[in-house]
C-alpha cells in the first residue's frame, strides 16, 4: 500500500470515478500532508502536476477544484508495470529519473486537481491499462465504478 506499515486507511471508489480507481483516506489524524509513500521499487518517469491544481488547501479546504490530477507522481516498476499517485498536497518530493524504494515518501496527501477532500488517488497500470488494485498479495475488490465500495486496509508496507 501507498501508506505507512501498520496504518489502517479507507480503500474505496464511487460511480463515475473510474474502473479500478482507489481512494485512499486515512482513518485517524488530520488527512492533509500525510505521508504518500511508494508501493514498489521503480524509477519515477512523473512528477509535476496533472491538469490544473485548483485552490484547495489545509487554510482553504473549499476552495475552488481544478482539473485532472493536481500534483502526481507515476512510478514504473518493471515489466510494464507502474502506479500512479494523485491530487498530492503539494510539488512532489522525487523527480523524473530518481530511483525509488518501497516505502519511499514521495509525496504527502492533499486535494490537488479535481479532488473535493484531501485524499490520495491510486492507480496500478500493466501496459497502458488500469488494472485491478492487489495489496500484499490479494486483490482489493475494485474493479468497477458502478457502484460505491469501501473497504477497510491495514498497510504492510514495511522496511
Amino acid at each position: 500500500m501507498p501508506v505507512a506499515c501498520g496504518e489502517t486507511w479507507q480503500i474505496g471508489t464511487y460511480p463515475g470515478h473510474g474502473e479500478f480507481d482507489v481512494d485512499f483516506f486515512p482513518l485517524s489524524g488530520e488527512p492533509w500532508g500525510q505521508p504518500v509513500l511508494a508501493s514498489y521499487d521503480g524509477t519515477v518517469t512523473v512528477a509535476g502536476i496533472n491538469g490544473s491544481l485548483g485552490g484547495r488547501t489545509p487554510e482553504n479546504p473549499d476552495g475552488p477544484r481544478g482539473r485532472g490530477g493536481g500534483y502526481w507522481v507515476k512510478i514504473d516498476h518493471g515489466g510494464r508495470w507502474e502506479t500512479q499517485y494523485l491530487h498530492l498536497l503539494e510539488p512532489p518530493l522525487v523527480a523524473e529519473g530518481q530511483r525509488v524504494a518501497r516505502g519511499e515518501q514521495i509525496g504527502r496527501i492533499g486535494s490537488t486537481g479535481n479532488s473535493g477532500a484531501p485524499h490520495l488517488h491510486y492507480e496500478q497500470r500493466q501496459g497502458w491499462q488500469k488494472v485491478e488494485t492487489w495489496f500484499d498479495g490479494a486483490p482489493s475488490g475494485i474493479t468497477t465504478d458502478e457502484v460505491e465500495y469501501t473497504a477497510r486496509l491495514t498497510s504492510n508496507n514495511c522496511p
